[in-house]
């Protein structure tokens, strides 16, 4: 087959490991492949850019293998290479024993003979806009996941707060649950606990907050309020960041 792109390298990332194969022109008009190893180190992953640079390589291509491929890719870019991260199912090789060695030097044939075609991969910015963005939807299912365990100790002490409160966690009955944590046990002090329009509900409150609220009622939902504090969406720090990067971005791609 013809060769598309003279000076490339395949890369094989692992967690603890990288390896590269080159391949470019021979002094005798073949084409010579070289394989080395390089920890993942960031150090090593320098010299392996600077392993590529001294035999002038222009195309690199890795496999999107967990998040183990982010940093050399960074590491490339800003060296200036022309980058392609491709999906492993597209480029698998016949049957036979696979080793990251023969995996390295597969990736590098088909760049060599332009066989491949790249996975998108967003800048910088909107990565890390993806991995907040990720981490507070995470933090929203924790918060949710939290107020439905204390929905349900509350059911065990016959407490029906969230059948009068729509939000448990809110300022509401967040007061609640602390008095309740304090030892408070009285429904009518309880109910009095209630802010804004859900004082209007006040003699319903107390009726739902009569209940056998017992010491270990008190040490489930105890752990689980502090569990939320800094978890809602609106308050959390992660959501603000995320914001801020998101306007960024929308600025740098505008």
């Amino acid at each position: 087959m013809d060769v598309v792109v003279s000076r490339c390298a395949g890369i094989e990332i692992g967690k603890s490991e990288v390896v590269v194969c080159l391949r470019i022109p021979a002094s005798d008009g073949e084409r010579l492949s070289e394989v080395r190893t390089f920890s993942a180190f960031a150090g090593d992953v320098e010299k392996l850019a600077d392993w590529l640079a001294a035999n002038a390589v222009s195309h690199v291509v890795m496999e999107a293998t967990g998040q183990y491929w982010r940093p050399v890719w960074d590491v490339l870019a800003e060296r200036g290479f022309e980058l392609m991260l491709v999906n492993a199912r597209h480029v698998k090789m016949v049957p036979g024993r696979k080793t990251d060695v023969a995996d390295a030097a597969w990736l590098a044939e088909l760049m060599e003979h332009g066989l491949l075609r790249g996975s998108f991969v967003p800048p910088r910015a909107i990565r890390e806009l993806r991995d907040l963005t990720r981490y507070r939807k995470r933090l929203v299912q924790t918060h949710t996941s939290e107020g439905q365990r204390i929905a349900k100790i509350l059911e065990d002490a016959g407490i029906k707060l969230d059948s009068v409160a729509s939000d448990l966690l809110g300022v509401s009955g967040r007061a609640m649950l602390r008095a309740l944590i304090a030892g408070r046990r009285d429904p009518q002090e309880l109910a009095e606990l209630a802010r804004g329009r859900l004082r209007n509900k006040i003699p319903q409150l107390t009726a739902a907050l009569a209940g056998r609220f017992t010491q270990h009622h008190t040490i489930v939902i105890g752990r689980a309020v502090v569990n939320t504090c800094g978890l809602k969406p609106s308050s959390s720090p992660v959501a603000s960041v995320a914001w801020s990067r998101a306007s960024e971005g929308c600025h740098a791609t505008c």
